[in-house]
């Protein structure tokens, strides 16, 4: 089975590459490495989600909702590994990096970014086991909640 024919038994078509917002590009190639910029949980062009993560304060995103949104991030980082070379190239999911928008005293970043994770698991099984780094900043492009990049072997 192909990677494309397991996103799509879970109900994924991969979107196009997200246009950036800046001076890069979705996704460089290293020799069998592939790169991605961070992802914004952005569908159809627009930002899903803004504002700042916590437990429980008012007006700020629910860390259900960032993880959500995190899952969102690492289907268009996988849309931008399919634009430059294809996602059935994946040999392996190398490293994710996640960062969140988070409200003073939030310490919950590990388990926003388990949204990308969990996710790259379950498109990639044994494969998608990877390295992680899940870091808390103060703001993020856009207004958004979260923010994923990650590294990708391919053959």
């Amino acid at each position: 089975m192909t990677w494309t024919e397991r996103l799509g038994e879970l109900g994924i078509t991969l979107p196009p590459p997200a246009a950036p917002v800046a001076a890069y590009v979705p996704a460089v190639r290293n020799g069998n490495l592939v790169y991605t910029s961070g992802q914004l949980p952005i569908v159809d062009g627009e930002l899903t989600l803004h504002g700042k993560v916590s437990d429980g304060a008012e007006g700020v995103v629910e860390p259900a909702e960032a993880k959500a949104a995190a899952r969102q991030c690492a289907i268009n980082a996988l849309a931008a590994i399919n634009g430059l070379v294809g996602v059935d190239s994946v040999v392996r999911i190398v490293k994710v990096v996640g960062f969140v928008a988070s409200a003073p005293g939030f310490t919950g970043q590990p388990g926003v970014v388990n949204g990308a994770s969990e996710f790259l698991g379950e498109v990639f099984g044994d494969a998608g086991v990877h390295a992680r780094s899940a870091v808390g900043v103060a703001e993020l492009p856009l207004g958004a909640p979260v923010e994923v990049e990650l590294v990708a072997e391919v053959g």
